[in-house]
């Protein structure tokens, strides 16, 4: 079934959804995945012949939240916060003369841990990378995504991130990549090593060989030259890799996912700050920096306690106890 293409807001909320939309992105933020939730409101209220504000009651916008397939209360509850927000707005500038009361979140019955890659399981999930074979679409496949896969576990990459990278985001006099676009429209400097540095290099003379020479707006990681590789196609190549990896996993801790690198990297930064006798405490701040997340309470969230870790974090403080032991009188 071929989708319709979207031709703008036809709601009798259509000119506030779009001022709302306008006034977050002022302020810098990207809004995709809000404006998502947003046209999808537009058009129920579209299919339900809404004609006037008074009858955008809570029975209809529990509707509307029971007619969309989410099954996880994760995405439920993010749709549930995309139209708070908006209804709280159109409050705030008197556009509603009362809110409307919405169910309550669902509530999550489970955690799921993430699958952080050591240095053994991410060299596999390469090798098997760089063996991907070429297709009619794809010229230096594996090669390609063994990249794409270095970048994301060496570097903490969002996909999203990754995919957005052009040509003049490189830097290889500095080693430094400039993420223009991250999350709610952040932008920052990310530093890579000498390894990285020949990856990406090796990458880039594969591409001027195949493509000629590119323009700075170009895209770095691409199978024609002019289009991007799409992060859906990186998440499902990455699925069928691990799949064929078959690694094993701990109790309670959930099916690998791209996003696993990031923690990954994440979590490896840990490692080799215990190791090197650093406390990470005094470099929570530079990682978070380096993630791009703005305090480091959303860089704790990455942090995901290892058995390699908790062994790190062990021999710290048996070290310490010893030392404290040492100096009392």
């Amino acid at each position: 079934m071929k989708r319709s293409r979207w031709s703008g807001y036809q709601s009798i909320l259509a000119g506030d959804i779009e001022a709302y939309v306008t006034a977050k992105r002022a302020l810098g933020r990207r809004f995709d995945q809000e404006e998502s939730g947003l046209r999808l409101l537009d058009r129920f209220l579209v299919q339900q012949r809404i004609r006037g504000r008074h009858q955008i009651t809570s029975a209809l916008l529990e509707r509307f939240l029971l007619s969309r397939p989410r099954r996880s209360p994760r995405s439920y509850n993010e749709l549930l916060g995309h139209i708070r927000r908006l209804l709280k707005w159109l409050m705030i500038h008197r556009e509603l003369r009362s809110l409307p009361r919405l169910p309550r979140p669902r509530r999550r019955t489970g955690t799921r841990f993430p699958f952080i890659f050591d240095r053994v399981s991410a060299k596999r999930l390469l090798e098997q990378a760089a063996a991907l074979e070429d297709s009619d679409n794809a010229r230096n496949r594996g090669p390609t995504y063994r990249v794409i896969f270095a970048l994301l576990y060496g570097l903490g990459l969002r996909v999203s991130e990754l995919c957005q990278l052009e040509y003049r985001d490189i830097d290889f006099d500095r080693h430094l990549l400039c993420i223009r676009r991250g999350k709610f429209g952040k932008k920052r400097l990310v530093p890579f090593g000498p390894r990285v540095a020949a990856a990406l290099a090796e990458h880039v003379q594969r591409n001027d060989h195949q493509f000629g020479t590119p323009l700075p707006e170009s895209p770095v990681f691409s199978f024609d030259g002019r289009k991007p590789i799409n992060r859906h196609s990186i998440n499902r190549v990455f699925r069928d890799l691990v799949c064929v990896l078959d690694l094993p996993r701990p109790p309670g801790v959930g099916f690998p996912r791209t996003h696993d690198l990031r923690h990954s990297c994440a979590v490896g930064a840990l490692l080799r700050w215990y190791r090197s006798g650093i406390d990470p405490s005094t470099r929570l701040l530079h990682l978070s920096t380096f993630l791009g997340h703005v305090d480091v309470s959303s860089t704790a969230v990455y942090l995901t306690m290892t058995p390699e870790l908790l062994r790190e974090a062990n021999l710290r403080f048996e070290r310490f106890t010893k030392q404290a032991v040492g100096s009392c009188p």
